[in-house]
Parts: structure tokens; C-alpha cells; sequence
């Protein structure tokens, strides 16, 4: 017996409408074959139902820890004579009811009223190791929230007082879903409390009234907080991706455009498509953003805003009107678009030539989009003009050909010797060749207040 038990733990009986059962509680050496704390349903001196009381009370999961033993699993073997006389001639079960909501027989004895006075009494009996598991449970959450999940920060106290208790063994992955499913609740009851404060906004007010609308007033600021830390955790998140693309395997092999592509932008999509989340253009240029039409690998003739026959694909191409985030504009006229065209290449590709100019061909598609019947994604004529504003991006490494192409086009070295950029006066545009490092850079460096605020780590990778 002492080689699989500590010692018997106080005996104890409860008493449940009137019937009277007992409850013998042992701890058990831990083993990898007997993890889960149970509740043994016994009847004439044999097990009949066993059943795993794994979060059924806060704290109770694993092994358990207090200052009288190692880790121990809990187990309790209930018996009474109300079991001894309901259990099935087979001993497989018993001949108790569930609860049923609104049953009439209130007076009857329910399976469910058994456990919920067996689980209360575990927790009193329980008390010191299961303060110590929720103890180790809180610690954590808020690890993981500090390390890992940011965007719980604003609100890991509010979701605290919806009852978490988690297992400290639990995966990330797990913990993650937990949370994210008790942000949903929250979310769910600061709604329908929202719904009921604000209705009364216009009627006699009650008392108690300005305190129910501060109440929910800081806990939608909360929300709103880490809605925005999850996205400025998602911005650490691509960089991390970016980083990784760009360097080579253990072959010396690099990602293809694709990989990169697909990161800013899924391909042979338009914004007409996908939302504005999808995309991940900010990594190049904040104001990309702000765009009236975005196409990814998609022929010019095939998107509304050329009015061009060709079946040439730029990588990426956006109009944006010009202080206007958005397509409609007060007035009668709409203000001169501006054409972002960004093409991508291989990291480390060392083959630009004349006949493969990355920088030639963003012009060459400026030209084209500005030679076709220019129009919003919705359809609406921009006013014509030969001069609208254009800008080309070229995400390439600076390897020999590159950088010779470069010099071709009588662009300038940037200060850090990552880059080049320049202004093509017959074309009306401004070109910028970004290296792959200082497009992380940048980016990172752009952002990098944002992380700091938020305590992320320089880097997850």
C-alpha cells in the first residue's frame, strides 16, 4: 500500500438532500499512468462509475503539491447506501437522473447534485495544494501573456474575474485558445451591457446610471487596447516571417519571390478581394495603406483602374488618391491619383540585365496605367492627366547586376549603403531600390516604439 500511497487524507462525509455519503480521499504517488485526479462512484465495496475530476475545481489538474508529501494525484472514493441501492444489477452504472433543467422532481436526489457537493467538499479538503496550483496557473498566464500574447495585457485582469484557472503544464497552443475564447465572452457581455446602458441614455436615467456607463466605458477602453496590441504583436510577427525569408537554408538556398510576395500580399488578388488586413504593404511604406486599388500579380487588363489590353503582370500595383484614403471625395471632381508599382525579387538573385531591368519594368508599367482610362476600383473617371504621381519600389539584395542597373539609372546610394533611389524626370517617378536588410530594418525601426510600449522582445525568432 505505502508503495503507491502517501497516507489517507481526512474521511469526511456530506450530506445531500437528506441522503448521507461518504468519502474516503487518498494521495497517490504520481506516475505517468495515473496523472488525472479522479472521483471513484463505488457501490457494495466495488467501483462502479469512475470519473476523471481533471478542472472541475480550480486547481485541480495534475499532481498537486503541499508541504506534507512530493507531488500526489487525488483520488476519492465516494460510497452510501443510497448508491448501494441504485446502483444496476450489472454494476456498470446506476439508476440516478441527471439534472434536467426545469425538472418537477426537485426533491430527487441527481447525479449532479452529488458531484456538486462532492467537488465543493474536494476544494475544502483541498484547500493549501489547490491554492499553491492556481498560484503556479496565474504565473503562468501572465508569462505566457508577457512573452508570448501581448494583446491579453489590457485585459488579463478583467479576464482573471471571469474565472480562469489553467493547468501550468498547459501548451501554449491550448492556453492561447483559452484565452482567446474568455476574450470572446468578455467581448459578448461588454456588447449586450452596451446595449442595455446606452438604451437608457434617453429616458430617466436610474440610479445608479453613470457608474453602469463608466463601468462599461473602461471596459471597452481595455478591449480596444488589446485589439490594438494584437496587431502591433501580428506587425513583430511578419517581421520575424520577413527575416527568416530572406536568409538562406542549410543548402545556401534562399526563398523565391513568391514567399516574399505572398507576405506583403496574396498573389493574383486585388483589393477588391481580399480585406485590408491581408495585406502587409505597411513593411514597405506606411501609406500604402491608404489605397483606392491594389492589385497583386495581376495582368493590367484585367484591373478596372488601366483601361490597358496588355496581359503584362506587375508585381504589386496601387492608385491612392491623393489625401483621400478612401474612394469618395466631396465636390464634383476627384483629386489626381498617385501609382505605386513594387516589383519583387529572389534574395541574392544576381541576374539583372537590360533585357531584365526590375527597374525598367516599374516604369514601363507606369507608363501603361497611365496610357489607359484611369478609374476608381468603383468605376468612376479620375480626371485625366499625363503627370500623376508614381512612385516604384524594387525590393531586391544589392548584388553585382543589381547594383549595376542601378548606376545605369543614375540613382544615388542611400546614406547606409542599403539602397538606392532616385527621380526619372521623363517618367514623372520616384524610384527607390531597398535591399532586403533595410526593408527589415526600417520597418522594424519604424515600428519599434510600438513593441517597446508594448514589452514585446526585440525579436521572437
Amino acid at each position: 500500500m505505502h508503495d503507491f500511497v502517501y497516507s489517507d487524507m481526512q474521511r469526511t462525509s456530506i450530506e445531500v438532500k437528506g441522503e448521507r455519503f461518504e468519502m474516503v480521499s487518498l494521495r497517490l504517488k504520481s506516475s505517468p499512468r495515473n496523472l488525472a485526479p479522479r472521483l471513484y462512484w463505488c457501490a457494495a465495496n466495488r467501483v462502479v462509475v469512475e470519473e476523471n475530476l481533471t478542472s472541475k475545481v480550480p486547481g485541480l489538474y495534475g499532481r498537486l503539491k503541499d508541504a506534507e508529501s512530493s507531488p500526489f494525484t487525488y483520488v476519492c472514493y465516494l460510497s452510501s447506501d443510497f448508491l448501494d441501492s441504485h446502483v444496476r444489477a450489472d454494476r456498470t452504472a446506476f439508476d440516478i437522473s441527471e439534472r434536467v433543467p426545469g425538472t418537477p422532481l426537485i426533491e430527487d436526489v441527481s447525479m449532479d447534485d452529488i458531484r456538486e457537493s462532492v467537488l465543493k467538499e474536494v476544494e475544502s479538503i483541498l484547500a493549501g495544494p489547490l491554492s499553491a496550483a492556481r498560484e503556479e496557473g496565474k504565473a503562468r498566464v501572465h508569462e505566457f501573456v508577457s512573452n508570448q500574447a501581448p494583446r491579453y495585457r489590457p485585459v488579463l485582469s478583467r479576464l482573471e474575474q471571469l474565472g480562469i484557472s489553467v493547468d501550468p503544464s498547459m501548451k501554449d497552443h491550448d492556453l492561447e485558445l483559452l484565452l482567446h475564447s474568455n476574450l470572446q465572452k468578455l467581448e459578448a457581455s461588454a456588447l449586450a451591457e452596451g446595449h442595455a446602458v446606452l438604451g437608457e441614455a434617453g429616458s430617466a436615467q436610474p440610479e445608479g446610471y453613470d457608474e453602469r456607463l463608466a463601468r462599461y466605458l473602461n471596459t471597452v477602453t481595455d478591449i480596444n487596447q488589446s485589439d490594438l496590441a494584437a496587431y502591433v504583436a501580428r506587425r513583430r510577427t511578419i517581421l520575424d516571417v520577413l527575416a527568416r525569408q530572406i536568409r538562406s537554408d542549410d543548402q545556401g538556398r534562399y526563398s523565391k519571390e513568391d514567399a516574399i510576395h505572398s507576405l506583403l500580399m496574396p498573389m493574383r488578388t486585388d483589393s477588391n478581394e481580399i480585406g485590408t488586413d491581408a495585406s502587409n504593404l505597411w513593411i514597405i511604406d506606411e501609406r500604402l495603406a491608404f489605397h483606392d486599388y491594389l492589385a497583386s500579380d495581376k495582368t493590367l487588363k484585367s484591373m478596372p483602374i488601366t483601361g490597358s489590353d496588355s496581359t503584362r503582370e506587375p508585381d504589386l500595383l496601387a492608385t491612392r488618391l491623393v489625401g483621400s484614403p478612401v474612394l469618395a471625395a466631396e465636390g464634383g471632381t476627384l483629386p489626381l491619383p498617385s501609382i505605386v508599382v513594387i516589383e519583387v525579387k529572389r534574395p541574392m538573385r544576381n541576374d539583372a540585365s537590360e533585357d531584365k531591368d526590375p527597374i525598367q519594368q516599374c516604369l514601363e508599367y507606369v507608363k501603361r496605367v497611365r496610357a489607359g482610362g484611369v478609374k476608381t476600383a468603383l468605376g468612376r473617371p479620375i480626371p485625366p492627366t499625363r503627370e500623376a504621381p508614381a512612385f516604384c519600389y524594387v525590393l531586391a539584395d544589392l548584388t553585382k547586376t543589381m547594383v549595376d542597373r542601378c548606376e545605369y539609372a543614375g540613382l544615388r546610394p542611400t546614406h547606409d549603403g542599403m539602397g538606392y533611389f532616385g527621380f526619372n524626370e521623363p517618367c514623372k517617378a520616384y524610384i527607390e531600390v531597398v535591399s532586403f536588410d533595410r526593408l527589415v530594418n526600417a520597418a522594424t525601426e519604424r515600428n519599434q516604439a510600438f513593441f517597446d510600449k508594448l514589452g514585446l522582445p526585440s525579436s521572437w525568432q
